[in-house]
C-alpha cells in the first residue's frame, strides 16, 4: 500500500526562530521529508528569520548538518536535499525590534501562500503579529502557526488569545498540538466513524472504562526551568491527553470540517466534571539505576513539581455517564509508549461459567511506538477436550499493513505544516478550546497547592507511585503494563 502524494500550492514558509531547536530537529527535516515525497512545487520558498548574524549559504549549510543529523540516512538523497536546501532563504530579525522587518517583507511574495511559524517563546508571539501587522504581512489568507504552551493558566490564555486577535482573525491562528498530527490518532477518528462496527457500542452502556498512557523514559534534564513550571498536568494532560480524550469522546460531527469536528471537541471539555483531590495521584522521580533524581534535573531541591500524574475524570453526558476516564503520564517511567485502550463491559451471562480465559474485550489503538492498533478478543482454544476459551488480539500494526510503504507516512509535523499550508485547521486548536481546557485544569492545580500537597516519590523504571495503582484497584480495575 502506497499513500498517495498531493501537491499543495506554491507558499513562501518564514520560520521565526529558525536556528532553535524545534525548527532544526522537526519543522526542517519535516519539510526536507515533504520535498522528498514530491509534495513541494518548485515555487516554494522557505525563509528563516532569527537574531543570528548569517546570509543565505550559511544557514543552508547549517541546515544540511540538522538534516544529516535528524533523517535518517536512507531517505537523504543528494538531488533532494540539494532541491531542498536551494529554498532557503535567510533574514537577520529582532522580533522586539524594527531590524530586519522591512527586508522580511520585501522577500514575501504576495501571489504565494503566506504562511508564518512562530517557532519561538510564547513571550513573543504579540511582537511578532504586531510586526507581521505594522509590515503589512497580514494580508488576507495568511497564517500564523503558534506552539504549545498557550499560556500557563486561563488568564494567560486568554491574554494570549487577544494579543493574537489583535492583529488575526481566527481562521489565520493555527495553535498546533503534534500529538493530534499521528498517523493512529488520525485513525482513531477513522474507527470511531467509518465503522459501524464500534460506534453502536461507544457509551457507557458497553464500555467499562478507558485508559489513557503516555509514558516517557526521559527525565527533564536539559527542560528543568521550563517543566518545573510547568509539570506533567500543564505540559501533558492540559493539551495533548486532553485532546486524546476528546477524540474518544466526542459526538460524530456533522462532517469533517475544522469547525464541526472543534465544536464537538469543545463540548467534551465543558462536560468535563471537576476532578475530586482523592482521584489524583502526583509523583516525582527519585534518583537510581544511574539517573539522577528530579530535583537535580530541574535544579530545584524542594521543588513541589508533578513528573508523574495519574488522575480519573467523568465526562457528564448523555453517552459517557458514569464511565470513567484514567490518564496517566510520566517521566522516567518503565517504557516508552503512548496509548488508549477502551475496554468493553463482560457480557451479561457467561454460557461457558467461570473461566480463566474469558476477559474483556480491549480495543487498544498505539500512538508510539509501532504505531497500530489491537482488539483483544476471546475465541475456542483449538483442540479436542471441551470449550477451553482463549484470549487473541486481531493486531494491524502500520508497519505489518502498509509494508514497505510504512516508512513514507508522513510524520505528525509533516502532516500539520502542510495542512497549514493548505488552510486546514481540522487538527489545530481553536481559541476557546484552549480556555475551555484552562478553565478546567486551573481548579485542578489551585486545590493541591492549597493543600500543600507534595508529590510522591517513586522509582525511574518503574509505573510510577504506589497511590497510582490503588487508584485503579479500589474500582476493582487494573492499570495497563507499561512496556515497549
Amino acid at each position: 500500500m502506497v499513500s498517495r502524494v498531493i501537491p499543495v500550492d506554491p507558499f513562501d514558509l518564514v520560520i521565526f526562530g529558525a536556528t532553535g531547536d524545534l525548527a532544526t530537529r522537526k519543522i526542517l527535516p519535516a519539510l526536507y521529508r515533504r520535498d522528498l515525497a514530491g509534495q513541494l512545487p518548485d515555487a516554494a520558498r522557505i525563509i528563516g528569520a532569527a537574531r543570528s548574524v548569517m546570509d543565505d549559504e550559511v544557514w543552508r549549510a547549517e541546515v544540511r548538518r540538522a538534516i544529516l543529523e535528524h533523517v535518517p540516512a536512507d531517505r537523504i538523497d543528494g538531488p533532494a536535499l540539494d532541491r531542498f536546501l536551494a529554498r532557503l532563504r535567510h533574514v537577520r530579525l529582532d522580533a522586539t525590534a524594527e531590524d530586519g522587518w522591512s527586508e522580511l517583507a520585501a522577500r514575501v511574495r504576495p501571489v504565494a501562500v503566506q504562511a508564518y511559524y512562530f517557532s519561538v517563546g510564547p513571550g513573543l508571539f504579540g511582537d511578532l503579529a504586531r510586526g507581521l501587522r505594522r509590515h503589512g504581512m497580514n494580508r488576507e489568507g495568511c497564517r500564523i502557526v503558534v506552539e504549545k504552551p498557550f499560556g500557563h493558566d486561563l488568564a494567560s490564555a486568554r491574554a494570549l488569545n487577544a494579543a493574537l486577535a489583535a492583529h488575526f482573525d481566527e481562521q489565520q491562528i493555527y495553535r498546533i498540538d503534534h500529538y493530534l498530527g499521528k498517523e493512529t490518532v488520525q485513525n482513531l477518528m477513522a474507527v470511531r466513524f467509518g465503522n459501524m462496527l464500534f460506534e453502536p457500542l461507544w457509551n457507557a452502556q458497553y464500555v467499562d472504562h478507558i485508559q489513557i498512557t503516555v509514558a516517557e523514559t526521559v527525565g527533564v534534564a536539559g527542560r528543568g526551568g521550563y517543566y518545573d513550571k510547568a509539570g506533567a498536568m500543564r505540559d501533558m494532560v492540559q493539551n495533548h491527553m486532553m485532546q486524546l480524550l476528546c477524540l474518544i469522546a466526542m459526538e460524530p460531527p456533522y462532517a469533517f470540517e475544522p469547525d464541526a469536528v472543534r465544536d464537538e471537541k469543545l463540548k467534551v471539555i465543558r462536560a468535563l466534571d471537576a476532578v475530586e483531590p482523592g482521584d489524583i495521584v502526583r509523583g516525582q522521580y527519585i534518583a537510581g539505576n544511574g539517573h539522577a533524581g528530579y530535583a537535580e534535573d530541574a535544579g530545584t531541591a524542594d521543588s513541589r513539581t508533578e513528573s508523574f500524574i495519574a488522575l480519573k475524570a467523568h465526562v457528564s453526558n448523555w453517552r459517557w455517564k458514569g464511565t470513567p476516564f484514567y490518564l496517566r503520564t510520566g517521566k522516567r517511567l518503565r517504557a516508552r509508549t503512548s496509548e488508549i485502550a477502551i475496554t468493553f463491559k463482560d457480557p451479561p451471562h457467561s454460557i461457558f461459567g467461570e473461566q480463566e480465559g474469558q476477559k474483556s474485550n480491549v480495543l487498544v489503538i498505539r500512538l508510539q511506538p509501532n504505531e497500530g492498533i489491537k482488539l483483544k478478543v476471546t475465541i475456542k482454544e483449538p483442540g479436542p477436550g471441551g470449550m477451553r476459551l482463549i484470549e487473541v488480539p486481531l493486531d494491524m500494526s502500520f508497519a505489518q499493513a502498509l509494508g514497505p510503504g510504512a516508512e513514507d507516512i508522513a510524520g505528525a509535523y509533516e502532516r500539520l505544516v502542510m495542512d497549514v499550508i493548505r488552510g486546514n485547521q481540522t487538527l489545530f486548536m481553536r481559541g476557546d478550546e484552549v480556555e475551555a481546557a484552562w478553565a478546567w485544569t486551573d481548579p485542578v492545580i489551585a486545590a493541591w497547592q492549597a493543600r500543600g500537597d507534595r508529590p510522591q516519590p517513586y522509582d525511574p523504571g518503574s509505573s510510577g507511585p504506589e497511590d497510582a495503582l490503588m487508584l485503579m484497584h479500589r474500582d476493582g480495575r487494573r492499570w495497563r503494563e507499561i512496556r515497549p
